[in-house]
């Protein structure tokens, strides 16, 4: 996997992979690791997958970084994130050991029966990776039901903060969600310095992060269990706004949520400062099945970087300028196509659609609908139609259509609609009195 090169939307080199980890602009370069099992295109033990890029839109594939080593992750290194420090690369994770192992399959869990602690690895450069000797756990599993859970508890977030270093972990406790906020003066040694506690969100939080956006704090976390409408999946990326007093690390979340991306497919976002200081986040795509393809079958892929903005009481999940900059090839609609990826610019009224190949979107009541019944396989864990809320400041829509996966920005950023697809069709059919404007990656 290593030197293969991608432009748009980071893919699995092979295989599988899932949330990213360790987002981080490190010496000049984007870095993104993600959660990947290189053996097959479904989950099983977790290794951190490694990707670079100059811009977020020309990504190089570096091989594995992490991959268990210790008695404390010899199961998985799943989630975490990165911070610098004196020119060094630190990464957080979580390590899992196994308490009881499938005797079928020694990379899956039997009946949710293993631990997990939070462990750090001390990387000098960012590309050298000691995995046998310079790992350590920094907060062992926990023994309390009452603040956590043994299990169900990981994918540290660490920040700077203006007098010290913070890190939260999801957890559940009595099957409710719940973060732990712990602090360190040194990245070092880590005590805990708080909760936070919200019946009625899921029953467990997975990837929470929290960052300010121009003194506005964010929360962003993906509760699992949050859907029980009987549709697939259940877990989802909400975001919320957030306060955070630093010094007594009390964080107090609004009453209000929204979905980090009203497609629904979207998961685990996490959040960097791009170079220029903007707050950009990248999530995983969740993929009902693999894609088969001459070199292997693969499967999951990274959204396109979007920009975080708050006005008014509401987050605003907008295009990179990257990405603007990107698709800037004009092209004619018989031009565009899904397999080397396009931009589609619309103002798109009440009653009006568009068939992007198979892949259907409408305005229909105020709302933006999307269609991917026919280019998903109908196997139970996709949902087929989605829907963002109503729709107050326009009727722009940014359409990004890969093979794979149709991002839709609703007004630069009200709402995103993003969804995994598969079989488009090279053919676009506009019933909409504007005139589209197409752009390929050039």
């Amino acid at each position: 996997m290593r030197g293969i090169e991608q432009t748009g939307h980071l893919k699995a080199p092979l295989n599988w992979i899932n949330d990213p980890n360790g987002f981080i602009y490190y010496r000049g370069q984007y870095h993104l690791f993600y959660q990947y099992f290189p053996y097959a295109p479904s989950w099983g033990t977790m290794h951190w997958g490694h990707a670079v890029s100059p811009d977020l839109i020309h990504w190089e594939h570096e091989g594995i970084a992490l991959f268990p080593t210790k008695l404390a992750d010899r199961n998985g290194c799943f989630s975490g994130s990165a911070i610098e420090r004196a020119g060094r690369l630190h990464l957080f994770y979580t390590g899992v050991r196994y308490l009881e192992t499938d005797p079928e399959n020694i990379h899956k869990h039997l009946n949710n029966r293993f631990e997990s602690c939070q462990m750090e690895l001390v990387s000098a450069d960012g590309q050298h990776f000691d995995n046998l000797g310079a790992k350590r756990v920094i907060i062992p599993a926990i023994t309390d039901p009452e603040l956590g859970d043994a299990t169900h508890t990981r994918d540290p977030k660490v920040w700077r903060g203006r007098d010290g270093y913070h890190l939260v972990l999801g957890t559940t406790v009595h099957r409710e969600g719940r973060l732990l906020i712990y602090r360190s003066d040194d990245l070092g040694t880590w005590e805990l310095a708080g909760t936070v506690e919200r019946d009625g969100l899921g029953w467990m939080w997975e990837c929470p992060d929290w960052f300010e956006v121009d003194g506005t704090g964010v929360v962003m976390v993906s509760p699992m269990g949050l859907l029980d409408d009987g549709a697939a999946p259940t877990d989802m990326a909400i975001c919320m706004l957030a306060d955070f007093d630093e010094g007594t690390c009390c964080m107090t979340l609004a009453d209000s949520y929204q979905f980090f991306d009203y497609g629904l497919d979207l998961y685990a976002p996490q959040s960097a400062l791009d170079a220029e200081g903007r707050r950009t986040v990248i999530a995983w795509l969740r993929m009902p099945a693999a894609v088969e393809a001459a070199e292997g079958a693969w499967r999951g892929m990274m959204s396109l970087p979007r920009v975080v903005e708050v006005a008014g009481g509401h987050i605003y999940f907008r295009i990179h300028p990257n990405v603007r900059a990107a698709y800037r090839l004009p092209v004619s609609p018989e031009q565009a196509s899904a397999r080397t990826g396009y931009h589609l610019a619309i103002e798109l009224h009440e009653g009006e659609s568009l068939d992007l190949g198979g892949y259907r979107i409408a305005r229909t009541g105020g709302h933006i609908v999307a269609d991917r019944s026919a280019v998903c396989p109908h196997n139970g864990k996709c949902r087929l139609t989605s829907e963002t809320p109503e729709v107050r400041e326009g009727d722009r829509l940014d359409i990004f259509v890969d093979a794979n996966m149709v991002e839709t920005y609703v007004n630069d950023g009200e709402y995103v609609l993003s969804h995994a697809v598969f079989g488009l069709e090279d053919r676009i059919v506009v019933h909409a009195v504007a005139t589209p404007e197409f752009h390929a990656l050039g």
